[in-house]
């Protein structure tokens, strides 16, 4: 029995074309020139996969600090349709959880899927995501155009936080609580 190898490695100017192509044959929208130039400066948010040194999937996100919140934007996560259920997906997605993890400052993590990919939609419910909201005709030029928006809450705001002492205690447990995730 031969052994399957998979890894994360850099998006780099080197191999941003890859990513660009693998882009286009994964998902049904395009993504403008400003998302590489943004996706070449994320970093650890940025990583493509490797299954047997071939690149088959990628994961992009942002950091996010809208309505009050730190949060994690999964931009992209998507993975070749032969090399699907191999485990790919769920490396992608651990490497993310382990940045929150060890970050230890996010409120959720949380992203956008379309209606109508329920494959996409299951994936995330398996580690725990949730649907918070549907957005009407989110995506151009697709149908269906509406997405669901899918959250993974990591820590719960206190909700009295007129009080700094209150306010601090709940989050730094809640933050204890975030850095417990083990993975299987």
């Amino acid at each position: 029995m031969t052994r399957s190898s998979i890894e994360l490695g850099d998006v780099t100017p080197h191999n941003i074309k890859q990513l660009k192509k693998l882009n286009t044959v994964v998902f049904p929208v395009s993504y403008n020139d400003k998302f590489y130039v943004d996706v070449l400066e994320a970093g650890e948010l940025a990583k493509l996969a490797y299954y047997n040194d071939i690149v088959v999937g990628a994961v992009c996100c942002r950091i996010d600090n809208t309505e009050n919140q730190r949060r994690l934007y999964i931009m992209t996560l998507g993975c070749l349709f032969p090399y699907r259920r191999l485990g790919i997906g769920t490396v992608m997605f651990e490497h993310i959880m382990n940045f929150a993890e060890k970050d230890g400052n996010f409120d959720s993590i949380f992203l956008h899927v379309q209606i109508n990919n329920n494959g996409a939609i299951e994936f995330y419910k398996k580690f725990g995501f949730e649907i918070v909201d549907t957005k009407e005709q989110y995506y151009k030029r697709i149908e269906p155009a509406d997405a669901h928006v899918l959250q993974k809450t990591l820590r719960r705001t206190a909700p009295n936080s007129n009080s700094n002492a209150t306010s601090t205690t709940a989050n730094s447990n809640s933050r204890s609580k975030a850095r417990q995730f083990t993975f299987v």
